[in-house]
């Protein structure tokens, strides 16, 4: 007989995020006193903006400090609507807003909301870490459709068609994408849509929490953007962590159908409620006011991709796709298997070589398999520029040492 407690079934659908517990490795590496170079976590390096942060203070000497409404402050719910008309051309009331505790709470709120047994859910892969699980745990079934780097990592019309079955409930789009820097263009996303038109039972989640972050000039699109009818079934996500170097503030949000928003909010109440009245407050002034300090950014990660793509390009062994946008590259490491490191060890799997790097030459990356898509491992250049030439100095000495 046990002593603990038992636990759901449910969570034997589901796994630790891996992004998280590489992070969490890796501090416990530094405590130790290891010499770890941690290009693995997608945070940026950058302080929140000056005026941000004081908008906080201000909340708290206001006395900003009680509940709100589940969904949001009206404050924050009008920014947001404000936001989505300004950048993308998108009309929501307020009503159609609800804030999350990040962007995951958003993603995780509508998926739990609307999926029953059985209900399937496209993920084009690579993909975000969490995406399957939380499928999984509203007990759906996620239909991961490869997107390898002769299509750009990007989904294809004819992929999407020839996927959709009566069971199809959801389509997951993440534009930029984590973890290869893929971004739809309005033509892609026009292409995609003319296939969902044909079916109207799918509904649309697009990922835009990395929009602010796009390089070589392209023009940010989305899809209520690129095809209005699908309004009425899109839940389009997006806040403030990439864009306004607000990891820790924890403010996402969503804008859909006022009766989804409802059913999230219902959902959210049961778990959360509110977001933090404090970090409401800051996000307004993130979304109100000066956009200079989300730019400048923006020019500093696309420089560094510039930089961190070339030197890959330049190890033995890897080949790596050119980002479109967001903070992280994502190598090819295939011709590393069935290699033996300086250190002895045999490469079997990208797992077994982000392990090796770590061990080996104290570089923390994030393998592909995490994010559906073996044969790769992620970068993060949201890093210092001098710690992103260490680290791929270091890349390079291990890839060369392998035999």
């Amino acid at each position: 007989m046990t002593d603990h407690p038992a636990i759901a079934d449910r969570l034997n659908r589901i796994s630790p995020s891996q992004t998280t517990a590489m992070r969490q490795r890796v501090q416990a590496l530094k405590a130790e006193g290891r010499d770890v170079l941690a290009i693995s976590s997608g945070e940026p390096d950058f302080d929140t903006p000056q005026h941000i942060k004081d908008a906080a203070v201000a909340a708290i000497q206001a006395n900003q400090t009680r509940y709100t409404d589940i969904a949001g402050t009206p404050a924050i719910r009008r920014a947001v609507a404000d936001k989505f008309r300004r950048d993308n051309g998108l009309d929501y009331a307020p009503e159609e807003i609800l804030i999350g505790t990040g962007g995951k709470q958003v993603i995780y709120d509508a998926l739990i909301a609307t999926i029953n047994a059985g209900d399937e859910v496209i993920i084009p892969t690579p993909c975000w870490v969490s995406y399957p699980d939380i499928v999984g745990l509203a007990d759906g079934t996620p239909v991961l459709l490869p997107c390898g780097p002769n299509q750009t990592f990007k989904l294809l019309p004819e992929q999407l068609e020839a996927a959709i079955t009566p069971r199809t409930k959801w389509l997951i789009v993440n534009t930029p994408s984590n973890p290869t820097g893929a971004t739809y263009s309005a033509r892609e996303l026009r292409a995609l849509s003319e296939v969902l038109l044909r079916h109207p039972q799918v509904m649309v989640l697009t990922d835009d929490i990395y929009e602010k972050l796009v390089f070589d000039g392209r023009q940010f699109a989305t899809f209520v953007q690129v095809e209005p009818r699908l309004r009425d079934r899109t839940v389009t996500m997006n806040g403030c962590s990439k864009a306004y170097a607000m990891t820790g503030w924890r403010i996402g949000f969503g804008a859909a159908p006022r009766h989804l928003i409802k059913a999230m909010d219902k959902l959210q109440g049961q778990s959360t409620s509110n977001t933090c009245s404090i970090a409401q407050a800051a996000a307004v002034a993130a979304l109100e006011g000066p956009q200079d300090a989300t730019e400048a950014m923006r020019q500093v990660y696309e420089a560094r991709r510039n930089r961190v793509v070339a030197a890959l390009n330049d190890t033995p062994h890897l080949r790596c796709h050119l980002p479109e946008g967001a903070f992280y590259a994502f190598p090819d490491m295939t011709a590393c298997l069935g290699r033996t490191t300086a250190g002895g060890t045999l490469i079997g799997s990208d797992l077994g070589f982000v392990f090796a790097l770590l061990s080996e030459a104290g570089v923390a990356t994030v393998h592909g398999s995490a994010f559906m898509f073996p044969g790769h491992f992620r970068i993060s250049f949201a890093a210092a520029d001098g710690l992103l030439d260490d680290a791929c100095q270091r890349i390079r000495r291990f890839c060369e040492g392998l035999s």
